[in-house]
């Protein structure tokens, strides 16, 4: 009875492959690009899910924002009080929380501006009007460019105080402060004590053209009612359960009457990004594995044309249709197991380059790096499956008179 032993088996195999290494090698390079891309694209999917929800962690994962219904009646009660910010601030997990009204949208107050050494300058803008507590700098993650903000005692004072944005200030001409200038606000006189910077809530935009007043001066001189919008910033995994829990702080009777705007579950983000980007990619780190796989099978059955003098000498010799369908099945599964092993090596290098270019934290699945090479392995097996059994078929007689 004739028999082939693993030994002869594997040696026939090697033997085989390494008979024509240009031809293997570009077999090969086949399984590579579709291993790699796999991974690389999985790898860079996760990556770039991580430190894109990295970055929304450390920023607007911490903002809330509590919108207040104006009042139908001017007679009924505020919803929210302007100490209600008390309350608030008290709550675990918050680190910044201030209040505001500001005029109604497309009902912008009209604002004008003397320039002291131009006299005969006046600028006249429609701008959105802010009646403000003192800690609106902090909640809305503002810096000052020029001046300073008003604080508790302009507030209780009921001074004529302004601070304006950034984009006010130049659309009124005011580029200093140290002067003193004044704004007409609907009429009435308010004394610029400060310009804002940067406005570093995306949310929060409205103040860089607005002109910012101290509520209580706010209300007296303009009746710009209570508040209309309360900013809340909170610690780093904070913002959902305050999202809870300001509503009732701030409107006990009813909370439920408050629109609240809170940042989505960081984890849920992350993993929305990941499964974009995979899904986007991996079709092409699947095409690449196929053009490979239907690589693999090409050679394989150019290989058995080739070869068909030897199958026919091996049949004649003994060797059975199982020996030779085995013979050549094993060879695929070794170029296939190369190209997977190769090709998740290229994958993890080419994650870590682009994440180490890009200063990222890389992400590599264990698991799909650990599989790859099997994956490789299975995909030269079906490769191999058609040119091992037509190899397999043939009779002594035909194989031994080859290709001609």
């Amino acid at each position: 009875m004739s028999r082939l032993t693993w030994r002869d088996l594997i040696s026939e195999a090697i033997s085989g492959i390494g008979s024509r290494p240009a031809r293997t090698a570009l077999t090969i390079a086949g399984i590579v690009m579709g291993i790699g891309t796999l991974v690389t694209t999985l790898g860079v999917s996760a990556t770039a899910g991580n430190q894109i929800a990295g970055r929304f962690d450390a920023a607007t994962a911490t903002e809330v924002t509590v919108h207040v219904p104006r009042p139908s009646d001017p007679d009924t009660p505020p919803a929210v009080r302007w100490t209600a910010t008390d309350d608030v601030a008290r709550l675990n997990g918050v680190t910044a929380v201030a209040a505001y009204s500001r005029s109604q949208e497309g009902k912008d107050l009209p604002v004008r501006a003397n320039a002291v050494k131009d006299p005969t300058r006046i600028l006249d803008r429609l701008l959105p009007v802010v009646g403000s507590t003192p800690t609106l700098l902090d909640a809305a993650r503002t810096t000052m460019g020029a001046g300073r903000f008003f604080d508790t005692g302009h507030v209780e004072r009921r001074d004529r105080v302004a601070v304006l944005g950034a984009e006010a200030a130049a659309q009124l001409g005011l580029t200093r402060i140290d002067n003193q200038p004044a704004v007409l606000v609907d009429g009435k006189p308010y004394t610029v004590i400060g310009v804002l910077g940067t406005v570093g809530r995306a949310d929060q935009q409205v103040l860089a053209n607005a002109v910012i007043l101290p509520w209580t001066a706010a209300d007296d001189g303009l009746h710009l009612g209570p508040v209309t919008t309360v900013a809340i910033t909170t610690v780093l995994g904070g913002a959902t359960l305050i999202a809870e829990q300001a509503p009732r702080a701030l409107a006990p009777n009813d909370p439920a009457g408050l629109q609240v705007d809170a940042p989505p579950d960081p984890a849920t983000l992350r993993t929305g990004v990941a499964q974009d980007v995979s899904g986007l990619l991996l079709i092409l780190g699947l095409v690449s594995l196929i053009v490979g796989a239907l690589g693999i099978a090409n050679v394989t059955l150019v290989t058995v044309m080739e070869r068909t003098a030897e199958i026919g000498l091996r049949r004649a010799l003994g060797a059975r249709r199982h020996h030779i369908a085995a013979q050549f099945l094993l060879e695929s599964v070794v170029i296939g197991l190369l190209g997977g092993i190769i090709g998740a090596s290229t994958g993890i290098l080419a994650v870590v380059t682009i994440s180490v270019a890009r200063q990222w934290t890389p992400v590599v699945d264990a698991t799909l790096t650990a599989g790859s090479p099997l994956v490789g392995a299975v995909v030269g097996l079906l490769a191999g499956l058609y040119p091992s059994i037509r190899a397999a078929r043939m009779q002594p007689v035909d194989a031994l008179r080859g290709p001609g």
